[in-house]
């Protein structure tokens, strides 16, 4: 599944435009968290040991966008983004707010409520994106899991508040940001694409309306 986003980024890249990629844990991430929910974990320590899982998964597409320019980038180095960017580099960066010890305890539940897609949002608020990027393995937003329910309807444009007062079972990005969004200053729209359908990912980064848009209102 990798390659082939890798390389719509690259194409991005070449036709100008600037692309920070930002990498999340996945299943080993998850895996992480249920082994520290079951042992009864503070949150702060289950987001402590969550961040290693994407800032290895960052070192590993970084080493495989090496050729074309792929820079790793710490959080304390977004000051240099704009250098990485005038030379051309594609800059990979863990995506997991740091948040560390001092994450705070979503109701009913000891998994960080700041993960992996409230790092994609912060990092396009901070950085002045109108819009932020989330590669999914689904073709965005839907009624219910389309892996569970073969009955659930792909929604490919909806407002927060529409999205919050739906009150879905399943929601394809961490609901925290649907919250965040509607407060942005610069960040007003999310975008969900299908990674796994080629050419999904170049569209979105060209600016088209594909997959799934969440609007702030």
């Amino acid at each position: 599944a990798l390659y082939p986003i890798l390389d719509e980024i690259v194409a991005a890249r070449q036709e100008g435009i600037q692309v920070v990629v930002l990498v999340g844990g996945g299943t080993r991430a998850r895996h992480i968290y249920s082994i520290a929910s079951d042992l009864e974990m503070p949150v702060g320590i289950m987001a402590t040991l969550g961040k290693y899982i994407p800032m290895q998964n960052g070192r590993m597409v970084q080493m495989l966008l090496a050729k074309h320019g792929g820079i790793y980038m710490l959080p304390d180095d977004f000051e240099k983004l704009p250098l990485y960017l005038t030379m051309g580099c594609i800059p990979v960066m863990s995506v997991l707010p740091p948040f560390g010890y001092w994450e705070k305890r979503s109701e009913g539940s000891r998994i960080p409520p700041h993960r992996t897609d409230a790092g994609v949002f912060l990092s396009a608020e901070f950085l002045g994106s109108p819009r932020a990027i989330f590669i999914k393995d689904e073709e965005g937003l839907y009624t219910d899991d389309p892996k569970k329910n073969a009955a659930a309807v792909h929604i490919p444009r909806i407002t927060a508040a529409e999205l919050e007062a739906k009150q879905l079972p399943d929601v394809v990005v961490e609901r925290v940001v649907v919250e965040y969004v509607q407060r942005a200053q610069f960040c007003k729209e999310l975008q969900i694409v299908n990674g796994l359908r080629p050419g999904e990912v170049l569209r979105a980064l060209r600016g088209e309306d594909n997959g799934t848009i969440i609007s702030a209102h």
